[in-house]
């Protein structure tokens, strides 16, 4: 008689209990705890980096290395989300909008230890919904086919109008520009080349990397060098007490934390989908079910912090689901896992739930332990890193720049990556200071491929089953019935904030009829020229094959005409719109406009030709970093670009210049060239110099 599947976790726990498995379990948690501080590397990295070292090993070992690398990359990249507001993966976009501000109010203590002790929570709380789910959600699993996996995908497109606060007709418009930005590149289907300019690097569309760095990193930065001031004041940063307040809190809101860790594993087990939207996903459903939310989140919500996390790390036990039961991977990492399973001669499928057992409770027992394990590390040392919060922003900035630029360029080695990172942070830098919601244009580049992708599957396949309203009818309530409640409530969850909305531009009659005294400004501006680049996308997109435009063409008319009210309401009836001056007769407005667009706050006290001049100053020093790159190599830029930035923007010391130049250059050497062996892009100097190039990292 077989063993119980609990006689089986136990027997389990003892196996990766013993210490030369923890050992590489420990080994694979500061790897993915180093990787996720990093921005533009993460779990995907650390999988192809660690599965060749995994070949000599026992699956139980080899599992534990790999697992306990992925599943703390989400914890870590909390570090440079809260302090500089930038994601360290796309799946910690969300928590930059409550995290970062905390940093700026000296709160950094407070936010990473709510962080760190919601991701352990909803880590566990995601390997134990594994250990229970397999054999129960098989039969689910199969039952779910394209047009449920749309309807999941339209839902997370619905979260747009949660995410953006006050202005859900921006949002939208934002969210259908998002989503033509993720269809550009080669079609799938007709081999179409769409928008892409005559550009070899776009056949393959926009890297998700560099546009989430630019949409939401490289603004922050520009504010910070605009304002002339360090992430928090000095002296108001608190010390270890402040993280037992975080943990206090997600203690307090406990009942949030399992809420968004159910969100998080549940998504997460849907091949598909895509761990780029459960935060935001989590932070929408937390914005819409706590209370008093919409006043305070995207102010310093400890709440949004709490949300964003817990569904983070909850995501990689569901993500296993699909994985472990039908060899079908849950995200991009899972794939590269499949290979581990393929090299011990594993078969995802029913002998893991039988003869192969052991191994799937290992896994669980894995991502539980790894969580636990790289929560505790985080905590001993994010005191120390809340201190990074009242450096001066002449030190930190080009350390963060450094960084940052080096993962842009990892997301496929080309300058392509580069001259993307720098159009998508202008473009973020705009919607920020103009009010424009930024989560929603993420959210849309994240789902615009599977929208598509699973529109047209579900038209092929079924488009001859719909040839009368009885038939669709039949095929929604019968057999496709999870189709029919998801865009129940999609409709519903999109429906009470654009009624809001209309009602503050007095109702539809108002809309179409009621226009006033035009108000033009630079918003109008933006306005117009956000309007005539989706019209001049739709004109290039009239000749193209049926399947190759069916979605864009959709989609360029649906902006236009959402972006063209808004703008209607923004131009004839500015004193009407949620945008409203503060001081008008309605009493929400200093609330709308403090916390109504879910962003971070910028000084708006900085005369306009100072923000200008020092804006352009900011975007001198990123192209002088790209043309030094070209010239002598990426590895010797390091060096000289810390150094002039430290002298020219504060006078720093010349001591202090030295050593942290001559630091960061080793840093990076040691990391990126050394350890990781990633490509660097060839410069100008290594043809002249040809004898040099064995002397010269990144040559």
């Amino acid at each position: 008689m077989d063993p119980s599947m609990l006689t089986v976790a136990i027997e389990a726990m003892g196996t990766l209990l013993e210490p030369s498995r923890l050992v590489f379990l420990a080994g694979g948690v500061l790897l993915g705890l180093a990787l996720g501080v990093i921005p533009g590397l993460g779990g995907i990295v650390g999988m192809a980096l660690l599965l060749p070292f995994t070949f000599d090993l026992d699956p139980y070992t080899a599992f534990a290395l790999l697992l306990g690398m992925g599943s703390v990359t989400t914890t870590s990249d909390t570090i440079p989300a809260v302090l500089f507001g930038v994601p360290g993966t796309a799946g910690s976009a969300a928590t930059i909008l409550d995290g970062h501000p905390l940093a700026r109010q000296g709160q950094a203590g407070r936010a990473f230890g709510a962080a760190y002790s919601a991701s352990m929570m909803g880590g566990i709380i995601g390997a134990m919904l594994l250990a229970v789910s397999i054999p129960i959600l098989r039969p689910v699993m199969l039952t779910i086919g394209a047009p449920e996996l749309l309807s999941f995908s339209f839902f997370g497109l619905c979260m747009v109008s949660i995410l953006s606060g006050s202005s859900p007709l921006r949002g939208l418009a934002a969210a259908g520009f998002g989503l033509m930005i993720d269809m550009v590149g080669q079609d799938p289907q007709t081999g179409t080349l769409r928008w892409t300019m005559g550009s070899l690097y776009l056949w393959s569309g926009f890297p998700l990397v560099p546009v989430t760095l630019g949409i939401f990193a490289l603004p922050e930065l520009a504010d910070m060098m605009i304002e002339r001031r360090s992430i928090a004041a000095a002296g108001n940063v608190d010390t270890r007490r402040g993280q037992w307040l975080g943990v206090r809190d997600t203690m307090k809101h406990w009942w949030l934390v399992v809420r968004v860790a159910l969100i998080g594993s549940t998504l997460g087990a849907i091949p598909g989908l895509g761990a780029s939207i459960i935060d935001w996903v989590a932070y929408g459903h937390a914005a819409r079910t706590e209370k008093g939310a919409a006043e305070t989140f995207g102010t310093g919500d400890i709440r949004g912090v709490i949300a964003s996390e817990g569904a983070n790390n909850a995501k990689e036990g569901g993500a296993l689901v699909p994985t472990i039961a039908f060899g079908v991977p849950g995200s991009a990492s899972m794939a590269i896992l499949l290979g581990a399973f393929l090299i011990h001669g594993l078969i995802p499928g029913p002998d893991m739930l039988s003869k192969n057992l052991d191994v799937t409770y290992v896994i669980v027992w894995s991502v539980a332990i790894a969580n636990i394990l790289g929560a505790g590390l985080c905590f001993m040392f994010s005191n120390q890193l809340a201190k990074l919060a009242i450096i001066r922003p002449s030190i930190i900035m080009p350390l963060i720049l450094t960084v940052m630029i080096v993962g842009a360029f990892q997301a496929r080695r080309d300058w392509g990556d580069l001259y993307v990172l720098i159009a998508a942070g202008v473009i973020g830098w705009c919607m920020k200071r103009l009010r424009w919601p930024r989560p929603p244009i993420i959210l849309g580049v994240v789902l615009g491929g599977i929208v598509e992708r699973y529109f047209n599957i579900t038209v092929n396949r079924y488009s001859e089953d719909w040839e009368t309203l009885e038939d669709i009818y039949y095929w929604l309530v019968y057999d496709h019935y999870i189709v029919l409640i998801v865009f129940v409530l999609s409709v519903w969850g999109l429906y009470r904030p654009l009624d809001r909305e209309f009602k503050k531009m007095g109702g539809l009659r108002s809309i179409f009829m009621g226009f006033a005294r035009p108000h033009f400004d630079v918003n109008s501006i933006f306005y117009v020229t956000f309007i005539g680049l989706i019209a001049a996308m739709l004109i290039d997109s009239s000749d193209w094959k049926d399947a190759a435009k069916r979605v864009p063409i959709f989609m360029a008319t649906l902006t236009i005409i959402i972006a063209s009210i808004s703008f209607l309401n923004h131009t004839f009836r500015a004193r009407l719109s949620a945008h409203a001056p503060t001081g008008s007769n309605d009493p929400g407005n200093a609330v709308t406009a403090r916390a109504g667009h879910l962003d971070i706050e910028v000084d708006t006290s900085i005369p306009t030709l100072i923000v200008a001049q020092r804006a352009t100053i900011f975007l001198s020093w990123i192209v002088g970093f790209m043309i030094s790159t070209a010239l002598i190599g990426m590895l010797p830029t390091t060096l000289f670009f810390a150094a002039a930035f430290m002298r020219l923007e504060n006078k720093e010391p010349w001591y202090l210049v030295t050593v942290i130049s001559f630091s960061l250059l080793t840093f990076s050497w040691f990391v990126f060239d050394y350890m990781l062996a990633l490509p660097w892009p060839r410069p100008v100097l290594a043809g002249l110099f040809p004898n040099l190039v064995a002397y010269i990292p990144s040559w």
